[in-house]
């Protein structure tokens, strides 16, 4: 049985999550990673995704997140979203209008690399849509 460790998801709005957790999957911004108890110390930003949080005493838990970092230590590993709510909790317009607001940034981008971000980002909108919401 893996050794549990603390984990925090904390969005603006609230906190979502503190509990000792025996691993939690994070969608972070260079793949997706796997955190377990004695991890090396990372701090890493996140990507629009799935955080999967697998509960010390069975069981998963699946949150949404747009964005934000985490900071991963041996002991514990607190996630700070720009947004976040539990997968069954996900509202389709709200998604809907943030990939509609990512279509307009890229097309009103004014150079390269704004434009080259922006699509980044609207590919990262338009997989987290495919994966959690059912056609």
């Amino acid at each position: 049985m893996a050794t549990a460790f603390k984990f925090d998801l904390v969005s603006p709005e609230r906190l979502l999550v503190s509990q000792d957790v025996a691993s939690v999957v994070i969608p972070g911004t260079e793949g997706e990673m796997t955190v377990m108890a004695d991890h090396a110390p990372t701090m890493t930003s996140i990507k629009p995704g799935v955080i999967t949080v697998n509960a010390a005493t069975g069981g998963a838990e699946r949150y949404v997140v747009f964005g934000g970092f985490a900071d991963i230590l041996p002991e514990g590993c607190t996630v700070l979203a720009e947004s976040a709510v539990h997968v069954d909790e996900i509202n389709r317009e709200d998604l809907a209008r943030r990939i509609q607001e990512a279509r307009e940034d890229v097309a009103d981008a004014q150079d390269h690399e704004t434009r080259t971000k922006a699509e980044e980002f609207l590919a990262q909108l338009t997989t987290l849509e495919g994966a959690i919401l059912p056609a």
